[in-house]
């Protein structure tokens, strides 16, 4: 365990904080502790994607790149999803 924190990268760091971020998300949806339709959701599953794929650019991996990918464009998706029925219901 020593040598593996050794090894660890700043890149690497910030990589696994942003795949905590993801899946406290995902864990805090599903125990009800956040409501998948609010803002906050896309925005942290955002923030998450963001600090893997920044880790992805020094430790590329393609099949992660795509998943990342993904979520930032669906993440995005529930942001202005989030503001179009917001400004339709004022």
């Amino acid at each position: 365990m020593e040598a593996l924190l050794e090894a660890l990268t700043l890149a690497d760091a910030i990589g696994s904080i942003g795949a905590l971020v993801v899946v406290a998300a995902y864990f805090a949806t599903q125990v009800r502790l956040l409501n998948s339709e609010d803002l906050i959701f896309p925005v942290v599953n955002l923030l998450g994607s963001g600090l893997i794929v920044y880790s992805l650019l020094y430790n590329f991996n393609l099949a992660s790149m795509l998943i990342e990918g993904f979520w930032i464009i669906i993440s995005l998706i529930g942001i202005i999803q989030h503001f179009r029925l917001r400004q339709r219901a004022e």
